[in-house]
């Protein structure tokens, strides 16, 4: 039996033809980078260093993944730059969110662990294991947690979406993007940020509700107090 031979896709011969094709190639990369415009925009100058960080009661770490059971090295300097600013008394608490969807891999508490190995106190890091993704992890240190206001840290590639996402649930934020070597981890991220940007502005837009929102917990207020 002979199999359907497939067409080539032609390409226009008119001038008509190729300039409608242009038109439409161009169309789609506007509309592709509409949603980095945006959240370019949406961050504005809320961006910086450590060392330019204001004074925020809450800091927010992101999960980035673990290398047998302890954080990635993508994750140590984002954990390296929380501890930083604990111990120059620039926050009082750290809400670690990550992933813990199965019981044999636990972002949260692989975090908390390398914190209190770098002098962050048990008693001032708060555990999201819900923080499946960044939508996710925004809404719910809003609905869940209480956080109105917060410094995030992430990588540089990423911390635009945060900052992005998380003032549009309704947390005033300032992004610290920690340095990262130029890998090969880095241009993916780089590269997948493109694309993240636009689920990150329907987020924005229509507001869903995350994988797992559950009852609201008292772990950062109740941290907060014992540092005060």
């Amino acid at each position: 039996m002979r199999r359907p031979r497939l067409r080539r896709p032609r390409f226009p011969r008119t001038r008509a033809g190729q300039r409608r094709l242009v038109q439409l190639v161009m169309a789609g990369w506007v509309l592709a980078l509409l949603p980095v415009t945006w959240m370019w925009v949406t961050t504005g100058d809320r961006l910086g260093t450590a060392e330019d960080a204001p004074r925020t009661d809450v800091a927010v770490v992101f999960g980035a993944g673990l290398w047998a059971g302890e954080p990635s090295p993508y994750l140590a300097h984002r954990l390296d730059a929380a501890a930083k600013l604990y111990r120059e008394d620039r926050i009082e608490v750290v809400l670690v969110t990550g992933d813990n969807s199965r019981k044999d891999y636990d972002e949260p508490d692989a975090m908390r662990t390398y914190l209190t190995k770098h002098g962050v106190p048990d008693a001032r890091i708060v555990s999201d294991y819900a923080g499946f993704d960044t939508w996710d992890s925004c809404v719910r240190a809003k609905k869940i947690f209480g956080v109105d206001r917060a410094v995030l840290i992430s990588q540089g590639f990423h911390i635009r979406r945060a900052v992005a996402l998380c003032r549009a649930a309704g947390v005033e934020s300032y992004g610290v993007g920690v340095d990262a070597k130029h890998d090969v981890t880095w241009y993916y991220g780089g590269a997948r940020e493109i694309f993240a940007a636009g689920k990150a502005a329907l987020d924005a837009v229509f507001e869903p509700d995350p994988r797992f929102l559950g009852r609201k917990e008292p772990g950062v207020s109740r941290a907060l107090a014992d540092a005060r």
